[in-house]
């Protein structure tokens, strides 16, 4: 026994140095002869691209690929960064009619503490939905009362919450006071909508308060701690410009007061929605404020702006240079990501800034490009191979790899089609 072990163990060391000699690396997957949309500078129309580590290893034309690697030839195909849906509730509703099943919205009014990543079911049927259309990130959102919490960035692959967490912290969302769609019966009275607001400055003041009171106490011993108060330490971030505020706005008259707020209480933001952003596009160039489009699939907000309104708002907000990206705002339709992006490139958005409303501006927006969001080297390996434009209905996406790995693509309806097809 002891002599056929020494044997197997001799074949192990004889084996590893035979791959370090001849520099065999079963670890590394070569992508060879797609079209490559790096989203970031020029297109590559027949390149490699390396994946070692979980990260792009090397990418270009003329790339070495390393004998023993795993190659997919992938001439034909098209390899895009993995999108990034910038808001939705992945892994927190799975039916929207059966409230046991849905996990964003908090109860109360102030709820900075509560974090979306912590409800996060990672066995959801949706997720694989999502992913085998090429979406491989998400920022999952809780709702809910003025201050609902923290939204967060998930991988859209994992056993566990944790295993799929980025950064459970992206930023803190806010539901602007403003007057309801004019199409809705009993309108929120004006000294209703100022009183929120009046809330929302004075929970920010007492935190500053909370703060300064803090600060003073650790300076100096004579003076006392502040009782603890967890919804004002979770606002710390906030006040400080570490965690931005994503608020969500619509209306052209909400949106304007959203600026000023922003502006006197001296916050980092992100703006959600902005249906009637085109309204006043100026201010927001001006504000500097990012945006997130809501789901394209909405009604428009006044009939008399036209049915297209909401569809044309992109491309307006983005030929005046408003920084923005496209989100599902769902769940189940979280799959459809890239045809929100597709339905403003065909009200007058150019098509490349599309693309990149779904790849590397959200990325930049929540302040992870520097290892996602395009193809570059370095960056994680969240890629996807398409045999036509990410963009199109009629695509198929044939590979999809999160942080170096490559992901089965089944999900609840390549079972069913697969089920239907036996039936005679």
């Amino acid at each position: 026994m002891t002599r056929k072990i020494w044997t197997c163990l001799a074949l192990v060391i004889f084996c590893s140095s035979f791959s370090l000699v001849f520099g065999e690396d079963t670890d590394v997957i070569a992508i060879k002869g797609a079209k490559i949309i790096p989203v970031v500078g020029e297109d590559i129309q027949e390149g490699t691209i390396l994946i070692k580590d979980g990260k792009i290893a090397d990418i270009g034309e003329n790339v070495s690929i390393p004998v023993g690697a795993r190659t997919i030839e992938a001439k034909g195909m098209i390899a895009y960064p993995g999108m990034i849906d910038s808001y939705c509730y992945l892994g927190l509703q799975e039916i929207g009619a059966v409230r046991a099943t849905v996990d964003y919205r908090e109860t109360g009014r102030f709820n900075p503490q509560v974090k979306a990543v912590e409800a996060i079911w990672p066995d959801s049927m949706h997720i694989p939905i999502a992913r085998s259309n090429g979406i491989t990130t998400a920022v999952v959102v809780c709702t809910g009362g003025l201050i609902s919490g923290r939204s967060g960035l998930i991988r859209l692959v994992g056993w566990t919450p944790e295993e799929m967490v980025i950064k459970s912290s992206v930023a803190m969302y806010i539901q602007f006071p403003s007057l309801p769609r004019a199409r809705r019966s009993q309108p929120q009275p004006p000294d209703q909508t100022s009183k929120q607001i009046e809330e929302l400055k004075n929970v920010l003041k007492t935190a500053r308060y909370y703060h300064k009171r803090k600060d003073a106490a650790k300076k100096n011993m004579n003076l006392p701690l502040p009782e603890f108060d967890e919804k004002l330490e979770y606002l710390l971030p906030v006040i400080s410009g570490k965690l931005p505020v994503m608020i969500s706005v619509d209306a052209e008259n909400a949106i304007k007061a959203a600026i000023q707020f922003v502006k006197e209480e001296n916050l980092k933001a992100i703006f959600f929605g902005v249906t009637e952003g085109w309204k006043v596009v100026d201010d927001l160039k001006e504000s500097g404020i990012p945006v997130i489009f809501g789901s394209l699939n909405a009604m428009p907000t006044k009939w008399e702006d036209g049915y297209d309104s909401i569809y044309r708002n992109p491309g307006i907000l983005a030929k005046k240079g408003v920084q923005f990206a496209f989100s599902s705002q769902s769940a189940s339709m979280a799959k459809d990501l890239p045809y929100h992006a597709a339905k403003a490139a065909a009200f007058g958005m150019d098509k490349k800034e599309a693309l990149k409303g779904v790849t590397i501006y959200p990325a930049q927006i929540f302040g992870v490009d520097n290892m996602m969001g395009s193809l570059e080297k370095g960056k994680l390996a969240n890629i996807v191979l398409a045999d036509g434009d990410m963009l199109d209905v009629r695509t198929n996406i044939k590979y999809v790899f999160i942080d170096g790995k490559q992901i089965d693509l089944s999900n609840i309806y390549t079972e069913l089609l697969e089920r239907y097809k036996k039936r005679h």
